[in-house]
């Protein structure tokens, strides 16, 4: 994975894991990374970042288990170039992360292309659990109705249960914590791209976290031993 680089691929490795899972700085990592007898800028290490984590991710996709059929959906702020941009996510009954998707605005447009990528990898669910967005809710009845269309077999589907509760999406609120308090140190995004590549960083942590890889249910894997995994 490292091939062609001019550092070795464990401190590569090391870097962005780091990264990606505490709450530190670029500044933080060069300042360790020193201490270990490693020059490295920070710059560098925010470039490995970038450039890595979509390919961990995509790694990681492949092994990821399935989800329950009732999920909690929800959005979140999230600021690049001083522009509040939105990160919209789905858990489970279990709190397993369905999917993730950032995005520019905050429509319908935007909830159905993210609906859109949680049914096409994960399949219908039997309910959605949302808050008082009415935007969601029509997204969430346009997903569903267009899913029904290419049904080949003559059994009927049944349509999504939408389920309309603040309260209830507590669950996913709670998750949602754990991605946004990484943030604080970055001090917002540099550009949209790279928002999403370290964005989808963040969340393939916490889903490893969650133990939601096929391998880490069969026992107890570290989250270092996850990450090499993944990169082997």
């Amino acid at each position: 994975m490292s091939k062609g680089r001019h550092f070795d691929r464990s401190v590569i490795l090391l870097c962005v894991r780091w990264y990606l899972a505490y709450s530190l700085s670029l500044r933080d990592l060069k300042e360790m990374m020193a201490e270990r007898g490693v020059s490295v800028d920070h710059t560098t290490i925010y470039r490995w970042t970038v450039h890595y984590a979509p390919l961990l991710l995509k790694q990681f996709n492949r092994q990821n288990r399935p989800v329950t059929g009732r999920w909690h959906v929800d959005e979140t702020y999230i600021k690049v170039r001083g522009r509040w941009m939105y990160l919209y996510r789905a858990i489970d009954s279990n709190g397993n992360t369905v999917e993730f998707c950032f995005s520019e605005r905050r429509n319908l447009i935007a909830a159905k292309r993210f609906l859109r990528k949680a049914l096409q990898r994960h399949g219908r669910p039997e309910r959605i659990v949302i808050d008082g967005s009415q935007t969601n809710r029509e997204a969430i009845l346009a997903c569903d109705a267009e899913s029904r269309l290419p049904n080949g077999s003559r059994r009927k589907l049944k349509p999504i249960r939408i389920r309309q509760s603040t309260y209830l999406n507590n669950r996913i609120e709670q998750d949602r914590r754990a991605i946004k308090y990484r943030f604080r140190p970055m001090l917002g995004f540099k550009s949209m791209a790279s928002a999403r590549a370290i964005l989808g960083g963040i969340e393939m942590i916490h889903m490893m976290r969650k133990g939601q890889a096929k391998y880490a249910c069969r026992s107890q894997v570290s989250l270092a031993e996850q990450f090499h995994l993944l990169a082997s």
